[in-house]
Order: C-alpha cells, then sequence, then structure tokens
C-alpha cells in the first residue's frame, strides 16, 4: 500500500505519496482555499483523487495541520487556517473518500517523522520542536505520538520563558494566546528578529536586516550586537529546552523550522544545559531534522502506520 500524506499549511498543501521503502513516488502542491470551508475541503478530495489516480495503487491517509482535534468535540481547533476550527475534518474527508483519515497536528508529524526514520530514529524518546514562524512540540515514544486528554502534548512555545527576568530577558513579551513571556515569543524566528529589532532597531540601516539569516550572518563576522543578541538566544533555548528535560527525559530532542539551519546551536546549546538540567551531566543528544521542511508531510504519511501499530497493541492488552 501506498502511505499517502497531506501538510496542510497557511498558503500552501502539500501531498506526498510513499512507497513501502520510504522512497517518495509522487509529490503535488496546491494553494491553500481560504474562502469558505466547503471549497477547502472540494480542493482536499479532489487532491486525493487526483493521486490515487496518478498512483493506481491503493493508499492509506493522513493528514498534518497547523491545529489539533478537540477530544472533547471530534473538531478542529487552534488551528490558524481559521476556516477549519470548530469543524469536523476528519469525518467529512473519510466519507467523500469513503475511507479512513489520520489527522494530527503538524509539529506532531515532524516529530513522527523524525523518529521513524530520520534524525530521531533508533532513540526511544524524541522531542522534536519547531523554532519557526511560531514555537511547535511534539513527544513521541517508542515511535508512538504522545496525546493526552487535552490533544496539547509537546505545546512547550505556550510554558513561560524558565527564569524570565526584566534584567536579563527585557520588557514583557505579549503572547496572541492572551499571556505575557511564552517561549514562543522568545526563540521562535519571529521572536529572534522582532526582539533583535527592539533591542537594536535604531542601528539597522534597511529591513533586510531584520531576517535572521542577515543577523547570522552579522554575527558570524562578530558584530557586537548581532554576538550578544545570538548568545543570549542560546541562553534561552537552553534554559527552554532543560524544562523539557527536567519532565521528560528524551534520548533526543530534534530541531526543525528556519532557526534549526543555525549550524552553531547544536554545538552552543549543549555547553549551556548542563547550567539548567537537574543532572550532573546531560546526554540528551540535540540534532538537525535529517528531512528538514520534508518532515511534516512525510510524518502525515506515518499517521496511518502508528495507528495500526496502536490500535493492535491495544488488541493484544
Amino acid at each position: 500500500m501506498i502511505r499517502l500524506g497531506l501538510d496542510i499549511g497557511g498558503t500552501k498543501i502539500e501531498a506526498v505519496a510513499m512507497n513501502a521503502h520510504n522512497d517518495i513516488v509522487y509529490q503535488k502542491r496546491i494553494f491553500t482555499p481560504t474562502e469558505s470551508y466547503e471549497v477547502f475541503l472540494n480542493a482536499i478530495v479532489t487532491l486525493i483523487k487526483t493521486v490515487k489516480v496518478e498512483v493506481t495503487q491503493s493508499l492509506s491517509i493522513g493528514i498534518g495541520l497547523p491545529g489539533a482535534i478537540s477530544p472533547e468535540t471530534g473538531k478542529i481547533k487552534n488551528c490558524n487556517c481559521l476556516i477549519l476550527n470548530g469543524k469536523d475534518l476528519k469525518a467529512d474527508l473519510s466519507f467523500a473518500v469513503h475511507q479512513p483519515i489520520y489527522i494530527a497536528n503538524d509539529a506532531d508529524c515532524f516529530t513522527l517523522s523524525e523518529a521513524m526514520d530520520g534524525a530521531g530514529a533508533n532513540h526511544p524518546t524524541v522531542f522534536g520542536v519547531i523554532m519557526g514562524t511560531g514555537c511547535g512540540g511534539g513527544i513521541t515514544v517508542n515511535g508512538q505520538l504522545l496525546s493526552g486528554p487535552n490533544a496539547i502534548a509537546g505545546e512547550w512555545g505556550h510554558n513561560t520563558l524558565p527564569q524570565y527576568s526584566v534584567e536579563s530577558d527585557g520588557p514583557p513579551q505579549p503572547c496572541y494566546c492572551g499571556k505575557d513571556n511564552c517561549i514562543e515569543r522568545y526563540i521562535s524566528g519571529t521572536g529572534f528578529t522582532k526582539r533583535y529589532h527592539q533591542r537594536y532597531g535604531s542601528r539597522l540601516k534597511n529591513s533586510d536586516e531584520l531576517q535572521a539569516i542577515h543577523i547570522i550572518k552579522k554575527k558570524r563576522m562578530g558584530e557586537e550586537s548581532a554576538v550578544e543578541h545570538y548568545n543570549h538566544f542560546v541562553d534561552m533555548c537552553a534554559r527552554s529546552l532543560a524544562s523539557i528535560i527536567n519532565i521528560l527525559d528524551p534520548h533526543a530532542i530534534v530541531l526543525g523550522g528556519g532557526l534549526s539551519n543555525i549550524d552553531e546551536l547544536y554545538e552552543d546549546i549543549p555547553k549551556l544545559l548542563n547550567q539548567y538540567v537537574f543532572s550532573d551531566v546531560c546526554n540528551t543528544k540535540i540534532m538537525k531534522a535529517k528531512f528538514g521542511d520534508s518532515s511534516g508531510v512525510r510524518g502525515a504519511c506515518w499517521l496511518p502506520e502508528m495507528h495500526k501499530v496502536y490500535e493492535s497493541k491495544q488488541q493484544q492488552e
């Protein structure tokens, strides 16, 4: 059977079909329709039918999206693709394409991909981190996504920045969730660039200098403000990840998202972890995602497989 994964984003939807050897045999992207839920649903159904025609084999179908399914209602919640909130996408799609549909948060899909055959493969517990526009996360234990009664496992980005102080971390950062000083406001790509502007904006010559890649280039050239900002960023990453290690004690932490491409992080963060982890030594591996931006859609492909293993274990018990 071919595994079809769909990665739903705010601007694009990517479809990838993988064979039994984990090779991609089909790939297609379309724009994300945002006019209405009905238009969106029709576009997804059409995309799935197109893949079925092209692949000419039976498909399992998994979907990753920037939101979650409410355990209370079965409907989408917390999705930045607003037309999906409050909708029973899983039931509607299953009815339309006449087969089961598996749906998970995009950060969960990222983590599942990296745990199954990515950087975290062969590690019993993996904490997956996305440091991009936001700061999401997911957890796998023995190849199974960890899921709880609130469908928020791994949402570390909306914990308060550990050991926050005005003196060391600057003024409070309001978050869209209604709280102040969420981790996401500091170590996401958005937070990284915004806070650089707050601290050094008067020195910037053009808007390009606000992009993370330009800040890192300036850091590598030894510019004082960029070096200072980067060092503070690494310290906040270490504080934030240490809070996860103290609770979960994962074997591997895999970083994804735009900021995960800063190669220095994989040497610099571990150097600071011992200051904050409640142990004499920290053996948790900090690793870069193997599949990069493709991890999310690959993880969506893995969802049906994961559920089959879980259901089989449940039956045995």
